[in-house]
């Protein structure tokens, strides 16, 4: 619990990671305070691809646009890859949003940003945090800002402060890791010369270089799997960017006018709790891997979309005692598969004539792999399922319901539209149901119950949706009743936290 007037929740980092988090707490009237080391928004290029899941979830909770009521049949694909290896297939149903999205990070930070601080979260920049300490009542954090040292008190902290996490650190969370491999730079210059590389992936017997054109220039990325790990923290010059390129590609390479060059590699870590007490991780702080496939953004606005509602009801006081809990056991085994699914890549990405044999194995099964094969669910995260409630389980429970088109007394809507308002959904289909709304009566100030037609794609009564879109218990399993149990206190009050 929260005093009136005291900060819920202290997110550290201002990313897209902590300001959706931010804009999701406020959207539950939680009073939130982000606090970011950077002045502005980052203009460095670095994430681009929004996979499917996240774009659906994204969507239901009203910060991605529906697809229109029209479009309801059949699928919708998009061409990706698999280790730099076309034929990958990333496909969603035709009443969702289009597969991938391909948006700057930076515009999504400004859409979270603006969005949290319309909800009631404060945002202060220039904000490092240097100490973190974990009390029975609470958290005291404190922050060297432009003024000095300011001290901060909340109920909880969430560290979405990247991969050199200091709240990670601070709180004592142990990771996995695994060393790096491989080394890599990139950066924005202007590519010169008849020579110049065409757009696309380029392997050679040395190594990688991707070439992406833009109005601002020419992104350039390698991959070297045989120069020594260099010090990632140190950006390269101009000149060893274009040594890289050119000693990959085997021809010499002129390049200028650089703009945000960097270097990374392949070092893994994954935090073996996203949970310590009062303070959580999400995002980069939470997992990092090799930057390939597009699945980092991804997996971190996940992070989120799980977290967020169940943070916000805990420090309401309106959540089950272990529904917290629940985000650490749902999404650290999620970031598992992205960690090993990129280590993966990595090692099919190889140039080496060896892995030549895998490289066809996986080129055949990728051409096989179909609109709903096992890689694009993987890299897509659409097949993620999330434990279902103790008890009789319903084949429903864990999966996530797609945006099925509902008639109900209020009108025409679907699925996307009726979740935006944050609240757990229960649709009741047809003319039953009674039952099912009667024992939902004592959590009607966190549940929202619409009657609707009956669904050709449903074969139960009713169904018992979180707010991300997992379907939580269906009508030919256990009991509804204690199924809402596991997720919600009955007859607990707002205890003020809004802004």
């Amino acid at each position: 619990m929260v005093h009136p007037g005291r900060t819920a929740v202290v997110i550290v980092g201002g990313g897209p990671v902590g300001m959706l988090l931010a804009a999701e707490l406020g959207g539950y009237g939680v009073r939130t305070l982000v606090l970011e080391a950077e002045a502005a928004t980052s203009e460095r290029p670095k994430a681009t691809t929004l996979h499917a899941r996240t774009v659906q979830c994204l969507a239901r909770r009203g910060y991605l646009p529906a697809p229109e009521p029209t479009r309801l049949e059949g699928s919708v694909s998009s061409p990706f890859h698999f280790a730099g290896l076309p034929g990958l297939q990333i496909t969603a149903p035709a009443s969702e949003p289009d597969p991938i999205l391909k948006r700057p990070q930076a515009e999504l930070e400004r859409l979270f940003e603006t969005r949290a601080r319309a909800r009631g979260a404060k945002v202060l920049r220039e904000h490092r945090v240097v100490e973190l300490h974990q009390a029975t009542d609470g958290m005291r954090i404190a922050a060297d800002g432009p003024h000095g040292r300011t001290f901060f008190e909340s109920a909880y902290v969430v560290g979405a402060d990247g991969a050199r996490s200091t709240v990670r650190k601070l709180a004592g969370i142990e990771s996995e890791s695994w060393p790096a491999t491989v080394s890599a730079m990139m950066g924005l210059v202007r590519v010169e010369g008849a020579d110049a590389p065409v757009a696309g992936w380029h392997r050679t017997p040395r190594g990688w270089v991707t070439v992406k054109e833009d109005t601002d220039g020419t992104h350039i990325r390698t991959l070297n799997y045989a120069s020594p790990r260099a010090d990632c923290s140190l950006d390269p010059s101009l000149e060893e960017l274009r040594r890289e390129t050119s000693w990959i590609l085997g021809q010499e390479i002129a390049m200028s006018a650089p703009r945000w060059l960097s270097r990374f590699s392949d070092f893994t870590r994954l935090a073996r709790n996203y949970r310590a007490g009062r303070v959580l991780l999400a995002g980069d702080a939470a997992h990092v891997h090799f930057p390939i496939g597009g699945q980092g953004l991804s997996t971190g606005l996940l992070d989120v979309l799980n977290l967020g509602w169940k943070l916000a009801l805990t420090v309401r006081g309106e959540a089950s005692e272990g529904l917290l809990d629940s985000y650490d056991a749902e999404r650290r085994p999620a970031a598992r598969r992205v960690v090993d699914n990129t280590r993966a890549q990595v090692t099919l990405m190889d140039p080496d004539a060896r892995f030549d044999a895998l490289r066809s194995v996986f080129g055949g099964l990728l051409a096989k792999d179909g609109p709903h094969g096992p890689l694009s669910s993987m890299i897509s995260a659409q097949d993620t399922v999330v434990a279902g409630s103790p008890g009789d389980l319903s084949r429903w429970e864990g999966r996530f319901l797609p945006n099925l088109p509902l008639r109900t007394e209020a009108g025409p809507t679907d699925v996307i539209r009726l979740l935006q308002d944050g609240r757990m959904l229960l649709l009741l289909f047809g003319v039953h149901g009674d039952g099912h709304e009667k024992a939902a009566q004592k959590w009607a100030h966190v549940l929202r119950v619409v009657r609707a037609e009956r669904v050709a794609d449903v074969s139960c009564n009713a169904l018992l949706l979180r707010p991300d879109g997992y379907v939580a218990w269906a009508s030919d399993g256990d009991d509804l009743d204690a199924t809402l149990a596991v997720y919600l206190a009955s007859g607990r009050t707002f205890i003020g936290t809004a802004p």
